[in-house]
């Protein structure tokens, strides 16, 4: 259901300090005399949680920058249909969360988003942010977006390190490895509970954030687009692919796996990990501190680790690379109607990004969400009230701590402070999207539904309902509809970038 929480601004004024808006176009000055009226700021945002958060830290942001804030807690999982809604009605808040992909990249072109380019360098902090990853973002060359900065890859495995510890395992160095404790988490009864009843890997139904993406890169295979004969194609025409699927292939078959993982939620899968029934997760490294929360509260003697670099038959271990950036953030001309309203949105996106309100949006209020211990942010040990208050707030930060100067953080909990490490050591293996940049009208108009062909005949192959003529099949189907024409116009464009 369509969630909104609107809150009134405080008659508290501005901080002092760091917490800077910078430019000649703030969205308040604060004070409650002879200062401007509170800025009106909307903004819709997936909400990745189960509950709306805790109106405490929207307050506080409101006091520090003046601001009559209206954040539109959308679900994530309805997310994009609401913003369809809203596209389609005229009714789109002021900055809007959303991809630069498809059917939205459209509507970029069509002039529904501000161009910023020209007015980032008139705010202290927004002329901060990366021009690598601002690039990353752009369309036809323009600027649309600001982002929310991300690590090049977080991507990796967390496994019950209890579990392998009693089997004899340490952690896989190879895919063969790996298969080998899947297997064995399955079969040899890890939790000593004499009975059958353990499941060696959880995942999903998402191929780019379950574990078919990280297992498929650590094998060789591009991300999503490579140079094959010395011409891009698509990951899925190379032979590592087929491999990726053959291994997931074998996992299911002897029930080594969720055998409905097309199907599974997010939130199934980690209740898995977190109920004590299965041994490995791979993906997003960052959640082990959460899964651990949920697992300690089932079986208070567990243990889980991370790991990244697992390699394939190529011998060399590779991952694949994000943007740089999660969360763009554009400005819709349906709801900005001037360049005064706009500077005003970007004086405010200005203002998140001062180091106070950064640590606010990531961290939460300190010494009720965190402490600071040797220039470090340390989280309290109660993760479901960060979870509670703090997180659904990730969403909304602009820039990185390169960039708005927010604390690093410093974990209690050792696997999670390991997971931060491990995300910087990934990033000497990272493979690139050579598309990224690249420009493909079939691509904007028709991405969604080409990659569904490909989706389904992933998950069917694996599943056992299309054999490798039927694979081959569905990927000819993916040609005629338009693919051959993606892919001679992402080599045309790659020729002209050279």
């Amino acid at each position: 259901m369509f969630m909104t929480l609107t809150l009134l601004a405080s008659a508290c004024g501005n901080s002092n300090g760091n917490d800077s808006t910078g430019g000649s176009n703030n969205a308040g000055t604060g004070g409650t005399e002879g200062k401007a009226a509170p800025a009106k700021i909307s903004i819709m945002t997936p909400l990745h949680m189960a509950e709306t958060p805790d109106p405490k830290i929207e307050q506080l942001i409101e006091e520090k920058l003046n601001v009559d804030l209206d954040i539109q807690w959308i679900p994530a999982s309805t997310f994009q249909d609401r913003m369809n809604a809203a596209s389609a009605t005229g009714s789109l808040t002021d900055i809007v969360n959303i991809t630069i992909t498809g059917a939205n990249r459209e509507a970029i072109r069509d002039g529904q988003f501000w161009d910023i380019a020209s007015y980032i360098d008139q705010y202290e902090n927004l002329k901060k942010l990366k021009p690598e990853v601002l690039n990353n973002t752009k369309v036809d060359g323009n600027l649309y977006a600001l982002y929310q900065g991300r690590p090049l890859s977080r991507q990796g495995m967390i496994y019950r390190q209890d579990w392998a510890e009693k089997l004899g395992l340490s952690a896989p160095q190879t895919l063969d490895e790996l298969y080998a404790m899947i297997e064995k988490f399955t079969n040899e009864d890890p939790d000593g509970n004499g009975q059958k009843d353990t499941l060696g890997l959880a995942d999903r139904g998402d191929l780019a954030s379950g574990a078919f993406k990280t297992v498929a890169s650590w094998n060789g295979t591009p991300n999503e687009w490579g140079l094959l004969e010395g011409k891009l194609a698509p990951a899925f025409l190379f032979p590592s692919y087929k491999e990726t699927m053959n291994f997931f292939k074998k996992l299911r078959e002897n029930g080594y796996i969720n055998s409905d993982f097309p199907v599974t939620s997010k939130t199934d899968q980690q209740n898995m990990i977190s109920n004590g029934k299965a041994g490995v997760y791979i993906g997003c490294m960052c959640d082990v501190q959460q899964l651990y929360t949920g697992l300690s509260q089932v079986q208070p003697d567990a243990k889980l680790d991370v790991h990244n670099q697992v390699k394939g038959s190529s011998g060399e271990f590779t991952v694949f690379s994000g943007p740089g950036f999660n969360h763009p953030y554009l400005f819709p001309k349906s709801a900005i109607k001037s360049e005064e309203e706009l500077k005003q949105v970007l004086a405010f996106m200005d203002g998140l990004m001062s180091p106070e309100i950064a640590n606010l949006l990531y961290w939460g209020i300190e010494g009720e969400h965190y402490t600071v211990t040797g220039g470090k942010a340390v989280p309290v040990s109660d993760q479901a009230k960060i979870d509670r208050d703090v997180k659904p707030y990730n969403t909304i930060e602009v820039g990185d701590p390169a960039t708005n100067g927010r604390l690093e953080g410093s974990y209690d909990y050792a696997p999670m402070q390991k997971a931060q490490d491990l995300f910087a050591d990934n990033d000497s293996y990272v493979v690139s999207d050579p598309t990224l940049t690249l420009d493909s009208d079939t691509f904007t108009k028709h991405k969604d539904r080409l990659a569904q062909i490909i989706t389904d005949a992933t998950y069917n192959y694996m599943l056992g309902s299309l054999d490798e003529a039927g694979f081959d099949k569905e990927v000819e189907r993916w040609k005629s509809e338009g693919g051959a024409q993606m892919i001679e116009e992402f080599n045309a464009a790659y020729e002209q970038s050279k």
